[in-house]
């Protein structure tokens, strides 16, 4: 009788990993395919060897680039290198990344640059805040942004106790933010079985100096976040839901989930047009390629594009996608 438990019991335990697998490839299109486009006004940037992970872009036309994450599942191109904040001016007919120096008294051997975001001071002081990983933890870094001497002075590191497995952030004002968070366990098979039984844990919170706390929760992952140029709503990507949720911001910092804009494709960071409003998102069509990285057949990326009209209104959301090859 016990062994017909135990055998009932591991059968159904199998049955529930299996569907739970089948379920995890059709959320990350394990089998899409996308045919390479030719983008004739296109170029690659030289010196970004070891790729890029988040892009933020002045009013002037200047754009603050991470590169060099080290991150558990994602691949590593650069494993024996700090990471690194490079500039560059898309005002340039033929614009070149900039490695920006970094002050001394910070500890560059462990930086490890994930989300970034900016800020301008009413007296147009730039400062750059950054997600970091030493060691694999996770700290918010603030730097000054010295635009002639082309380099970041550190201010200071920020920790608590919340800010864990923090992947991007969107700031608002001085020492206020919002940032995400998009895995509960780092070890890699943790990991793996955490994306497998969708575990929904991950959530988004709210820091200031004052006051640190969790404003949305019940992400599969938790991704790249933004804001919306009135400041009223937050938008957070969901890449294991292929979706981007919209919140709407209240006075105290909290957030209340208006609508979720359902996509084709496992949404990585977010970022809205200062001219029209749209919402811009970087995609993974197939996120088995990242997960399962192999340099003979790369990732590919495509752009999904979602009006402002419709980001706010309970009608289907329109997207259009582009197709690139990474």
């Amino acid at each position: 009788m016990g062994k017909l438990v135990a055998l009932t019991l591991l059968g159904a335990s199998l049955a529930l990993i299996g569907e739970r697998l089948l379920a995890f490839r059709q959320r990350i299109n394990a089998s899409r395919e996308v045919e390479p486009v030719e983008l004739p006004n296109c170029q690659l940037i030289e010196a970004i060897e070891a790729g890029s992970e988040d892009i933020d872009i002045l009013p002037t036309g200047l754009a603050f680039i991470s590169s060099g994450l080290k991150y558990p599942g994602v691949p590593n191109f650069a494993p024996d290198e700090p990471g690194k904040i490079f500039l560059m001016d898309l005002n340039e007919q033929n614009p070149v990344a900039q490695e920006l120096k970094i002050s001394d008294g910070f500890d560059k051997a462990s930086f490890n640059p994930h989300g970034i975001s900016t800020f301008i001071d009413k007296d147009h002081t730039v400062y750059l805040y950054v997600v970091s990983h030493p060691h694999l933890e996770s700290t918010v870094e603030v730097f000054k942004f010295e635009e002639q001497h082309r380099s970041l002075v550190h201010l200071k590191t920020i920790k608590h106790e919340l800010l864990e497995s923090v992947n991007d952030i969107v700031v608002l004002g001085p020492e206020q933010f919002y940032a995400t968070r998009d895995r509960y366990f780092t070890t890699f098979f943790l990991l793996i079985l955490e994306m497998i039984l969708d575990l929904r844990w991950k959530y988004v919170l709210f820091y200031s100096p004052k006051e640190v706390k969790v404003v949305a929760k019940g992400f599969s992952s938790a991704n790249g976040i933004t804001v919306s140029l009135d400041k009223k709503y937050i938008y957070v990507a969901d890449p294991f839901t292929k979706s981007i949720h919209v919140m709407k911001r209240h006075d105290n910092w909290d957030l209340t989930q208006l609508k979720v804009i359902q996509l084709d494709s496992s949404v990585d960071n977010l970022t809205v047009d200062p001219a029209t409003g749209d919402v811009l998102a970087g995609c993974h069509p197939n996120a088995m390629k990242l997960i399962i990285y192999d340099p003979r057949d790369p990732p590919g990326s495509e752009q999904n594009f979602v009006p402002e009209h419709h980001q706010h209104s309970l009608l289907p959301a329109e997207s259009h996608v582009f197709y690139t090859e990474m």
